[in-house]
């Protein structure tokens, strides 16, 4: 990953490379691997997020065709 920096701003760098880092989940990854996740624990945690995706995905859609 690379971030360039123009005109000697730093700051403004640092901020993009901030931001690719929280898309990329970088941040989220770091913080889970902080402490040991069981096996089961993991599983159920996964699960809970792939179906809050699926939710949020059926609420977009259903927004975009007007049912709200």
């Amino acid at each position: 990953m690379q971030v360039s920096v123009r005109d000697n701003n730093v700051e403004q760098a640092l901020r993009a490379l901030k931001k690719k880092l929280q898309r990329e989940g970088v941040f989220r990854e770091m913080k889970l691997k902080q402490h040991f996740e069981k096996p089961s624990v993991k599983k159920a945690r996964e699960n809970d997020e792939a179906i809050r995706r699926a939710r949020k995905l059926a609420r977009k859609k259903a927004q975009r065709e007007g049912m709200l």
